[in-house]
């Protein structure tokens, strides 16, 4: 019985019968004055549906008395002009559904109760001359037996047309292609900065972990005052650089507008060198080329794929020899990472989220990464290829990349 009646103890019952009592109200004006052409307000509607600010206004009112306190992802009901003809053709059907509905809500809103009110009358014998429908040959306990289903009518007709209205808003004033086809965009785009954003994170906090770790071990093990004071200014100064590109990724995070270009660039690289030799690795770097000159997105993407290569030598090989070779020359940018083989390299299929970032990295900027161990020499050896040519570097570029 609760579950029967919880319709009525809903304001959106009630706020959907006033929405198909609107349109109802400018007939009824317009009856008044030209009662012997009652089809001119549905005539107008068709004229009024092209207008694209019609839907506008028809999405938010349909938003508002429909489905209130529902969000937009939900309500599927757009709140936008029309965008073209399929638009503007889907607002006149509408127009014309609603005023057919209200017109129903509106007659069952004053018949069916008066019905009702009619059937009590009867049970004590005073018959409505207007109702043909109750004749006086009936017994009266007939009237009041039939006297409350009119009223049952009449809470199925308010329930069903509210459900009935707001599908129907839901299907003709819902987003078009185009309306769909940019949110769709809109979210893609959201996905990407949240990737970008995890990227930075891992890429810059790992590395300052891993930086810290090794150097605390190897402090502890070599028991030198010595070198457990460079240590310590090591761990000291990869923590500050971590914490600044941390401060970085959440100013991103805060204002979206802020510029991209407060990133660390490939002109920074000398710290992550440093960095990997106060941490035992022996670092043999060689940087050609003007990078001062290469494009922003280059230039920071390069960034974070020398952090992580870096990185990754600390964790898996430790304190061993790395060639790191940076050349911007002929429209290209070429890093190439290479270290021994020290210990058992992750497959790339297995938690090298690492990895993966370098390949989604250089794709991004359609360019192409390799990665992965040089069986001839021994070697774990990172390639990456960047395009500097104008009209090459496109974030987010759309197209097929060779990632092997």
């Amino acid at each position: 019985m609760a579950r029967f009646l919880h319709p009525l103890l809903r304001g959106t019952t009630y706020t959907r019968l006033l929405h198909l009592w609107v349109p109802m109200l400018v007939v009824s004006v317009w009856m008044f004055i030209d009662p012997s052409s009652p089809w001119v307000p549905a005539a107008v509607l068709l004229v009024v549906g092209l207008i694209p600010a019609v839907r506008l206004g028809e999405g938010v009112q349909a938003r508002l008395l429909l489905t209130p306190g529902e969000a937009e992802s939900e309500s599927a009901i757009s709140v936008a002009p029309s965008a073209s003809w399929r638009d503007r053709l889907r607002t006149v059907l509408w127009l014309e559904v609603r005023m057919a509905l209200g017109a129903v809500a509106m007659g069952a809103c004053v018949w069916l109760p008066l019905t009702s009110v009619d059937l009590v009358r009867a049970t004590s014998g005073y018959f409505s001359d207007d109702n043909p429908f109750l004749p006086a040959s009936q017994p009266q306990w007939v009237y009041a037996v039939l006297a409350p289903l009119p009223l049952l009518a009449f809470y199925g007709v308010v329930v069903g047309l509210g459900e009935l209205i707001t599908a129907a808003a839901r299907s003709l004033l819902g987003p078009s292609p185009s309306e769909r086809l940019a949110a769709l965009e809109e979210r893609t785009e959201q996905l990407l900065e949240r990737s970008r954003i995890a990227r930075e994170l891992h890429d810059s906090i790992g590395h300052a972990l891993t930086v810290a770790v090794v150097q605390a071990g190897a402090a502890r093990a070599a028991g030198d005052p010595e070198f457990t004071d460079r240590a310590l200014g090591a761990i000291e100064e990869t923590g500050r650089a971590a914490l600044a590109d941390l401060e970085r990724v959440l100013g991103v995070l805060r204002e979206s507008d802020r510029p991209a270009s407060s990133r660390p660039a490939l002109t920074e690289a000398d710290r992550l060198l440093e960095s990997a030799r106060v941490s035992g690795a022996k670092v043999d770097a060689e940087l050609t080329g003007p990078l001062a000159d290469l494009p922003g997105p280059v230039s920071r993407e390069g960034y974070r794929i020398l952090q992580e290569s870096l990185t990754n030598v600390l964790r898996h090989a430790g304190s061993v020899p790395v060639r790191v070779r940076v050349a911007f020359a002929d429209g290209s940018l070429v890093l190439d990472v290479r270290n021994p083989l020290a210990a058992p390299i992750p497959s790339p299929g297995l938690g090298s989220s690492g990895l993966r970032g370098i390949r989604e990295r250089a794709a991004l900027l359609g360019g192409r990464a390799w990665t992965g161990v040089e069986e001839d020499v021994g070697e774990w050896r990172v390639r990456v290829e960047l395009p500097v040519g104008e009209g090459r570097v496109r974030s987010g570029a759309r197209q097929r990349v060779d990632l092997r």
